[in-house]
């Protein structure tokens, strides 16, 4: 590859991959020029430095995997129960594997903890998936209190089992159909 055929997503990509691999501290020009196999010059071809490296990373992220998903499922539409399946197969699907695999989001989670600018953009990202849920879960019949509640455990379980995942100790798409299904369950028991 040259500059002229690597793209910034390619950058970044690699950037996720690094980061995913050896935390923030490994997201460096020249370990990533080494990764793609191109000269360091080739990395200020699309960023200025390292933290606009980081800083497109982060938009990225937020995009591909919540705007994009959110998209990809209210465009297949169909009923609440079945935009939440539909969900859980997206979020647990292998979107993520040129980023790093099961391990990116476990590692943008560790980056918030010591930057600002990271902190921003996960807590935006997590009250937008956890709106989200909550209107899925409004629309298969549950009550405000309900809804919150309900996408709190299940976007809870969804960190938590990707941190079992990464140690290879449970099959995450399994698992997080078996919470949707007991939370849709546990709902219709009470009448909902």
């Amino acid at each position: 590859m040259t500059k002229a055929t690597l793209s910034s997503d390619d950058w970044i990509r690699a950037g996720f991959r690094a980061l995913s691999s050896g935390g923030v501290q490994a997201i460096r020009a020249e370990a990533i020029a080494r990764d793609l196999k191109v000269s360091k010059g080739s990395f200020y071809w699309h960023f200025k430095d390292v933290p606009d490296l980081k800083a497109q990373m982060l938009a990225h992220w937020a995009g591909q995997a919540t705007d994009a998903i959110i998209a990809d499922v209210e465009g297949a539409g169909g009923s609440g129960q079945e935009r939440l399946r539909r969900l859980v197969d997206e979020a647990t699907g292998d979107r993520n594997l040129a980023y790093g695999g099961v391990p990116a989001e476990g590692a943008i989670r560790e980056w918030a903890r010591y930057d600002g600018a990271a902190a921003a953009v996960l807590k935006a990202v997590d009250e937008q998936r956890l709106a989200y849920v909550a209107l899925l879960l409004a629309r298969c019949g549950h009550s405000p209190a309900s809804s919150r509640s309900g996408a709190n455990i299940l976007y809870g379980g969804l960190i938590g089992l990707e941190a079992l995942a990464s140690g290879e100790l449970v099959d995450l798409r399994a698992e997080m159909h078996a919470l949707l299904s007991a939370l849709l369950e546990g709902e219709s028991r009470r009448g909902v």
